[in-house]
């Protein structure tokens, strides 16, 4: 090539030439892109997944048989029935008279079936002071909690006759309806307002209404793109809400980044002096690179998802992926293509009192880091030792942690009366709110030795220790199947419950339905559902973290041609997912400082948040790491000292981290104050991992690391050589110096 054409090298490179030669073209594909996936998603409809496919284990084979059976199990009530003062007794006539006073309020409500009294079923407790009665919902189960308010307000009227009692519903249907009441809309809300908080964060960091709307609109159009493939995708694998709450966080968070880190660095050129086209091009060749690795990496992260065999999860996994891949192709393809178009006019929109920032230059907006950089290359051990330590002893709580599905009262404490009913009914009847249930399946359920088992089941069950009864067993004549309901002693204590659980499956079972041939009798319910989850959970740790290590370790190696800064990414990234696990284990298991979040007596982490935390944190930590240890090369392969490429690079990065940060924070905190604590320690979980990666890890651990290494910090050994080369690392001087052309060969005009 002549008169200073150079063929500028690397996919974004070439992607944002192309997509700046056809502006048009590119954003028609992408706006048809997203409009044939919603079509197409719209078309195919979503496939969730099954209660059969939720997990594996003894949980998996009941749901399974469940479903081949063809039974509906309906949502089951109870209406339990209290002294309120210690005189009165279930055997008493005005007791008595408020049992048949709810049986009939219930029935003449026409929504329930199989209603129970309790003399009948022995549902009355050792002191006589409670009773349940007990019903179904009639009609499908999942959509029980629309059909239950006439119910409720049935017990409430018996209730007012009775003051001297405490009458009150609780079942499948009446949480589910006192959930959806309280909680909702909480996500919704969560979801809705994460959008305008992102914006004006951006348009504060901009100071410019077009330029802070642009990484908006290329996140949410990513989203909506992703939600139609994820309808097409579920067809082959089963999607959940949950994968789309995710989705849309994950989405939200890299979308909005990924526009930054492009836009940042298209401005920076501009206000050095570079003409737009130039600019352009140069941001291609280098945040656009740092967005496809930072990419790719986060999709890898994702990906070790899939292999936990837990379907929610694998859901989880493939839908985060999906919408980092989409966001990561829009943002170096329409993203160049729409600057090329608007150029000078993405400022439009200036905010007066922002204008000075702006004018300011880039520089001027790091003179904090600027201040903390100087310290920190001046004494890079005491930077190493401190920081460190300080993360360490953050990461410290991490080592008791205890991990649970958690309980009703746990993941709700006292905010709802219906956890305060749950609390006296599993006082009252220990294990009676959230039975283990067996699913007996036979070749004739009524054959003699068939029923001998059942009985002998249900006696051992109580003399075993594990259930003080009643344990009530439910034929299914026409499926040749029976469901045993067993309370588990323990009540909602998981640990003791689970203990119970343990001696009906290894002690129970076998002495009795073991030994009829030809019997299936699994046991679910939520402490087995738990048990199951955990025990699958455990196996897929040592797997997930493997392959997410090792694979961000090779991209890594490949990307930057260094085995020092693949190790020191590694190193720096299980750090900060260390101390966020401290801070986790510190607030919501130890209680520290619980009141400031709303997360008194939780005393556990919910089971599968610390591996999730771990693939998500990882993933979106390299978005940083990559951004700024690109640019601390790019200023080495310009020839400046390894010292002053880590001033450059940290600097000139810190005002984009600190947005993009900002904006990832104040996304996820705004679910840290949800009132489910599940969702409360993904928020607080999340936003302080990244405020720490942004800070501590960034700031001043990694150019700590970094000084002290010197040029070790590109050191590849010679057997390593022969490795793919993928840096297609690009100067500013040489992008500026290559020329774009049109189609007739012209020089592009932006």
């Amino acid at each position: 090539m002549g008169n200073g054409d150079i063929r500028v090298r690397g996919l974004a490179a070439r992607a944002g030439g192309w997509s700046a030669r056809h502006r048009w073209a590119a954003v028609g594909i992408w706006v048809l892109f997203v409009v044939l996936a919603m079509g197409l998603g719209s078309a195919a409809g979503r496939v969730d997944v099954k209660d059969s496919d939720q997990l594996k284990g003894e949980t998996h084979t009941a749901a399974r048989i469940i479903e081949d059976a063809g039974i509906d199990e309906p949502a089951s009530e109870n209406v339990l029935i209290q002294a309120k003062g210690g005189d009165l007794k279930a055997t008493d006539a005005e007791f008595r008279d408020a049992v048949d006073a709810v049986v009939r309020a219930v029935e003449g409500t026409g929504r329930v079936t199989e209603v129970a009294s309790p003399y009948d079923t022995k549902t009355i407790s050792k002191d006589g002071r409670s009773a349940l009665v007990q019903f179904d919902m009639r009609g499908e189960s999942d959509t029980a909690g629309e059909r239950v308010e006439p119910v409720l307000k049935a017990v409430e009227g018996v209730q007012q006759d009775h003051e001297a009692l405490r009458i009150e519903e609780i079942g499948g249907a009446s949480m589910m309806k006192t959930f959806d009441d309280a909680f909702g809309d909480d996500f919704k809300k969560a979801e809705y307002s994460a959008v305008p908080v992102a914006f004006g964060i951006l348009l504060i960091a901009f100071g410019a209404l077009v330029a802070a709307l642009l990484p908006v609109v290329l996140a949410i159009t990513a989203i909506m793109a992703t939600m139609g493939l994820m309808g097409v995708v579920s067809h082959v694998m089963p999607m959940s809400d949950t994968a789309n709450s995710v989705m849309l966080l994950i989405g939200l968070a890299v979308g909005v980044d990924y526009c930054l880190f492009y836009l940042r660095r298209e401005r920076e050129e501009r206000e050095a002096g570079r003409d737009a086209q130039t600019a352009l091009r140069i941001a291609a060749a280098t945040s656009g690179r740092a967005i496809v690795v930072s990419g790719v990496t986060v999709c890898v992260a994702m990906a070790g998802m899939l292999f936990t065999g837990l379907a929610e999860f694998e859901a989880m996994g493939l839908a985060s992926l999906m919408v980092v891949a989409v966001a990561m192709v829009g943002s170096v393809t329409v993203l160049p293509a729409l600057l090329s178009l608007l150029g000078e006019r993405v400022e439009k929109g200036r905010i007066p009192f922002l204008r000075r920032r702006r004018k300011s230059g880039g520089s001027q907006d790091s003179r904090f880091w600027t201040a903390v950089l100087r310290r920190v290359l001046a004494k890079p051990v005491i930077a190493v030792v401190v920081a460190t330590g300080a993360l360490l002893a953050i990461a410290a709580p991490a080592l008791g942690m205890k991990t649970q599905q958690l309980t009703l009262d746990q993941e709700f404490g006292d905010s709802l009366p219906i956890v305060q009913t749950y609390n006296r009914l599993n006082e009252a009847f220990p294990g009676g709110s959230e039975p283990a249930e067996v699913v007996v399946k036979a070749d004739d359920i009524n054959a003699p030795e068939v029923k001998s088992a059942l009985a002998d089941f249900r006696d051992r069950a109580i003399s075993s220790g594990a259930s003080r009864g009643p344990v009530e067993i439910k034929l299914h004549d026409a499926q040749n199947m029976a469901f045993v309901y067993v309370p588990l002693v323990g009540g909602s204590d998981l640990d003791k419950a689970g203990a119970s659980l343990d001696k009906l499956r290894d002690e129970v079972r076998p002495a009795t339905l073991g030994k009829v041939a030809g019997v299936e009798a699994p046991i679910t319910g939520q402490v087995a559902g738990s048990k199951d989850f955990n025990d699958q959970l455990a196996g897929a740790v040592v797997p997930v973290f493997a392959f997410v290590v090792v694979f961000a370790f090779a991209l890594m190696l490949l990307s930057f041609r260094s085995l020092t800064i693949a190790v020191t990414s590694i190193v720096l990234n299980l750090l900060s997912v260390g101390a966020a696990y401290g801070i986790l284990v510190a607030v919501f298991q130890h209680g520290w400082g619980a009141s400031l979040v709303g997360a008194e007596g939780v005393g556990a982490i919910i089971t599968w948040l610390p591996l999730f935390l771990f693939v998500i944190l990882f993933g979106l930590s390299m978005d940083y790491h990559v951004f700024v240890v690109s640019r601390i090369r790019e200023a080495r392969l310009r020839g400046l000292a390894t010292k002053d490429a880590i001033r450059h690079g940290v600097v000139t990065t810190a005002g984009v981290v600190t947005s993009a940060a900002v904006i990832m924070v104040a996304v996820f905190a705004i679910f840290g104050t949800l009132s489910m604590q599940s969702m409360k320690q993904m928020g607080v979980g999340l936003a302080a991992a990244v405020l720490i990666d942004a800070t501590i890890i960034r700031g001043v651990l990694l150019p700590a690391v970094m000084a002290l290494l010197g040029e070790r910090n590109w050191y590849l050994p010679k057997w390593l050589h022969r490795l793919p080369d993928l840096t297609h690392d690009e100067t500013p001087q040489a992008v500026a110096g290559a020329v774009v052309r049109d189609d007739e060969g012209e020089p592009l005009k932006v």
